[in-house]
């Protein structure tokens, strides 16, 4: 039986001498910095932020022009500038190994419900992705620019989202899965010019046609000019009712090939927007996060390398769709001049062998996975070593959400016994890592190995102290160069304020509960706000009430997401419902379709529960943090004192609801 904090895993002294860090550390050793191990690089690269920034730009030998100004500026977070003086571009990076070796070797696996499996060489998509990026200029797309996709996790939306950085325009996108309401919350924020979108896609042997949700997401974006179609599900319509230009995806890249040398990528200042990602909250609208082109390779270069340990010829398979950030860090392998493996569909359809075979067929050197989605593999018995080679699989990285001991210790008994076993924790606000991991460090059941380098991340009891054994809020300190340049439409940094810097003044404060470990490491114990983690996916509670409030009969709600113990979640809605409504099954089936429909199949929560009364703080606020902190075991006058209550009395029934459900 493996416990917590139990040594499972070591890498032996061949895999240490050749692993990334270890030849970073003989290059800064090289020029004066020699460092003792992982530890040791780690203080420094938190205590010397200029030195350790500036080390990873020279070492991965990032492609710019212009005169560095300052490698950090002076302004505290949020407003912390990175390379000024200096114009460098995303995609460039990306692409810039297509002639690193031999062009038609493989850069993107593929495969979906709809597409057995596939490849696309390098010569291919840099090709793909210079004849697109040259339409859009012609069509007046260009920096600055909003382009969006309502795409699956496919090559052509990986082509759109590099020809659309390669020219400086500003890339977002959404998967197919999203309801119209959740897609229109998020684009109509960032007033879009172009828009990429699918007919519809198969989801567990179920086809899906987006062309009635696709037709309201168009209608409201009156901003798009252009709107061009992707025909992916047969039999699926592919007239969209539309005031501006369509195109299909073949018109979009018809034509003759550009040269490489006939193509220049957009290089661009270090504060302008490369991609803006949604984060929900639990209250308006999804918060639009813009990233920069500086940050972002900066980070996934370090982030590839360093935690992923990443190398040529590495394959890199995460699952995920185009509405999660970990979409956007598939790259990192072709920027290790890599592969990048892509799937469409269901995890687990027709069983939870799928991705195993996937990552076998693709020869996926690291493999990604949610823990909850491991929970479904043991429960369904199955032993992936027993069925699969796994030939090339080096690390399986356990990410989205906490992992437990037996978790860890599965991975190496039924995956591959000398693979790397580590979890990562991260947000879509870094797109990327603050707690790490590195083939350098011992891995423990349970815990992540490490802070990731550069990244000044404690724990802080409510006073704001560092503790160490304790629980406490995860915290970043200093700036983090992916951190957000600035959230869209918030031009005060009033928005982007109020929701990390309000607990701690000019402290990052994230939003996960975590104990740090005497000897380094971390266990993340799930949220300390009321943002709720959906099968790794955060997602906000404003998006599931904005449908549920609008239901005849529902006059208030209130969500929570729970751990359950066992690497899992519970996620139950309570309805208040309108006097003389009752909860039965036609509404129940309601309150899921809609929440289906409008939203996303992961808004669906496990439980629909009739309460008597949602509890209110008494400026009127849903008082979701106490109440899930109840259901996490929290005795109710700890989390929520009476006198700041609106009505106690709605209270005093969620604790003992809490009670029933903790026993």
């Amino acid at each position: 039986m493996v416990a917590e904090g139990d040594l499972i895993w070591e890498a032996d002294a061949a895999r240490r001498s050749a692993a990334n860090l270890t030849a970073f550390l003989a290059w800064l050793a090289e020029r004066g910095r020699p460092f003792e191990g992982y530890d040791d690089l780690w203080q420094w690269s938190v205590d010397d932020l200029e030195g350790f920034w500036a080390a990873i730009w020279d070492y991965f030998e990032l492609i710019s022009e212009g005169e560095r100004e300052a490698v950090m500026t002076a302004e505290p977070m949020p407003r912390t500038r990175w390379f000024t003086g200096t114009r460098l571009n995303y995609a460039e990076h990306v692409l810039r190994h297509e002639f690193s070796g031999d062009p038609d070797r493989v850069m993107l696996r593929h495969s979906s419900e709809l597409r057995e499996m596939a490849s696309m060489s390098w010569a291919e998509t840099g090709a793909a992705v210079r004849r697109l990026a040259t339409r859009l200029r012609a069509m007046g797309i260009g920096k600055g620019d909003r382009v969006v996709a309502y795409m699956p996790n496919l090559p052509e939306t990986v082509i759109a989202m590099l020809a659309t950085t390669a020219i400086g325009a500003v890339w977002s996108s959404a998967a197919p899965e999203f309801g119209a309401q959740t897609v229109i919350d998020r684009f109509s924020q960032i007033e879009p010019k172009l828009i990429f979108a699918c007919n519809g896609y198969r989801y567990g042997g179920k086809d899906y046609d987006r062309i009635g949700d696709l037709a309201q997401i168009v209608a409201a974006l009156p901003t798009a000019g252009h709107l061009v179609m992707f025909d992916y599900l047969p039999g699926a319509g592919t007239e969209v009712p539309f005031a501006g230009e369509t195109l299909g995806w073949e018109d979009m890249l018809a034509g003759a090939d550009v040269a490489p040398e006939a193509f220049a990528y957009e290089r661009v200042a270090s504060d302008h927007p490369l991609w803006v990602l949604f984060s929900s909250g639990t209250t308006g609208l999804p918060k639009p996060i813009v990233h920069g082109h500086h940050g972002i390779v900066l980070e996934h270069y370090k982030s590839a390398a360093f935690h992923f340990e990443l190398k040529k010829g590495d394959a890199l398979f995460f699952y995920s769709t185009t509405g999660w950030m970990v979409w956007n860090t598939l790259m990192w392998a072709p920027m290790m001049n890599g592969e990048a493996v892509l799937y469409d569909g269901h995890p687990a359809y027709p069983d939870a062998r799928l991705l195993w075979q996937i990552a076998d067929a693709a020869g996926a050197t690291v493999l990604g996975v949610n823990p909850t989605f491991l929970q479904i593999v043991r429960n369904q018995g199955i032993v992936p070593k027993d069925e699969l080679r796994f030939e090339r699989l080096d690390s399986v990285m356990l990410v989205g959400s906490p992992a437990t001991p037996e978790v860890f210790a599965w991975v190496l008994e039924a995956v591959k016994a000398n693979a790397w076993p580590t979890s990562q924790s991260g947000g879509t606000e870094f797109c990327s890592g603050i707690l790490a991991g590195s083939p350098l460090l011992p891995a423990r059941a349970g815990e992540i190995q490490a802070r990731g380098l550069g990244t000044d991340a404690q724990a802080f009891d409510e006073a704001g102290n560092p503790v160490i054994g304790e629980v406490g809020e995860l915290v970043i300190r200093k700036p983090m160069p992916s951190m957000p340049l600035f959230f869209w439409g918030d031009a005060d940094f009033a928005r982007y304020t109020s929701s990390y810097f309000e607990d701690f003044p000019g402290v990052w404060a994230h939003g996960d509960r975590v104990r740090f470990t005497d000897h380094g490491g971390a266990l993340v114990l799930g949220r300390s706000d009321a943002t709720l983690n959906r099968f790794g996916v955060r997602i906000g509670s404003a998006e599931i009430y904005r449908t549920v409030e609008t239901i005849d009969g529902i006059a208030d709600s209130l969500i929570i997401c729970v751990e359950d113990g066992a690497g899992g979640y519970y996620m139950p809605l309570f309805v208040e419902l309108a006097e003389g409504v009752a909860l039965d099954e036609a509404m129940v089936g309601e309150i899921r379709r809609r929440l289906r429909s409008e939203r996303s199949p992961r808004h669906v929560p496990d439980e629909i529960v009739a309460a008597p009364a949602i509890p209110h703080t008494l400026t009127g606020k849903k008082m979701e943090v106490p109440v899930r902190k109840m259901f996490l075991g929290a005795p109710m006058e700890q989390v929520a004192g009476k006198g700041a209550t609106k009505n106690p009395e709605a209270l005093e029934w969620f604790a003992a609801r809490a009670a029933g459900w903790a026993g």
